[in-house]
């Protein structure tokens, strides 16, 4: 949608009964291409007090500070959007968004650690997600989330990041996590021990496709999910174990939990999906 189209729907139809909305860019259209404003953004926030979730795609915000988005907004999602090296930096204003619950950067290629540890401002985050985040390194997930440590649900998906190290460091930092998924790439049993006695888990997913020659076995991943005080929630998806031995040691194994084995679903190369 253009934007003077979008303007044209903030003056006449959009107002406080708008909670969520769901925007597409030209971010690969051509420099001359129409890009979203700070006015526009601004205006949002004025028009729609209410407004609760934003997802923006395609989107170049690289002129887009995070300053200008709507105040009430408690989830945001960026897929496939630019962001300049400023958006996120910990040194901007405390204050900006102070509502935020939930954020999802997905396939955002300049997000890096600068801007993980931007996300400690944000003090009611409780839920966030990366996928694709390919410049953000172990060292600096360990480092943010030592001070994410409020955090209850992450998300790491098709990143650079070893699952080993990834669930070394929520180990040693988000002992309070209620529900954790990650891609298995580079998962090991001994990285899987990092998880046992996690007292307040309550969903894990192990994601496909990658597998490793030291990829867990499903005992070995029934051995650590009975340490879990509150797990109720084991999901495997893409790893080949639907209809399998896999499939029945696990269900077998943790009777307690609901047990899902499952193929990865195909991801829509439409971003309105």
């Amino acid at each position: 949608m253009r934007p003077k189209v979008m303007w044209h729907l903030l003056r006449r139809y959009m107002a406080s009964r708008l909670h969520s909305l769901r925007m597409g860019g030209y971010l690969f259209s051509g420099s001359q291409a129409p890009q979203l404003s700070p006015a526009l953004m601004r205006a949002l926030g004025q028009k729609c007090p209410n407004l609760k979730r934003l997802c923006l795609h395609v989107a170049d915000l690289s002129m887009v500070p995070i300053t200008s988005l709507p105040s009430t907004l408690r989830t945001l999602e960026l897929h496939s959007c630019e962001i300049s090296m400023i958006w996120l930096q910990k040194e901007q204003d405390p204050t900006v968004l102070p509502l935020l619950e939930c954020i999802v950067l997905d396939r955002v290629p300049a997000f890096r650690d600068e801007h993980l540890q931007g996300l400690t401002r944000f003090r009611a985050l409780r839920s966030l997600v990366l996928g694709g985040t390919y410049r953000v390194t172990e060292t600096g997930l360990d480092a943010s989330l030592q001070e994410l440590s409020y955090l209850q649900r992450l998300e790491v998906l098709g990143c650079t990041l070893s699952a080993d190290s990834t669930l070394l460091a929520i180990s040693r930092h988000l002992r309070d996590v209620r529900k954790i998924r990650l891609t298995v790439g580079g998962l090991s049993a001994q990285g899987l021990v990092f998880l046992e006695g996690m007292p307040a888990l309550e969903s894990l997913c192990f994601q496909g496709p990658l597998i490793t020659p030291e990829m867990p076995t499903p005992a070995q991943i029934v051995a650590s999910c009975l340490t879990m005080p509150k797990l109720r929630v084991l999901e495997v998806q893409g790893l080949g174990w639907e209809g399998q031995e896999a499939e029945k040691v696990l269900c077998r194994g943790l009777p307690h939990c609901m047990v899902i084995v499952r193929a990865c679903p195909k991801e829509s190369m439409d971003w309105w999906m």
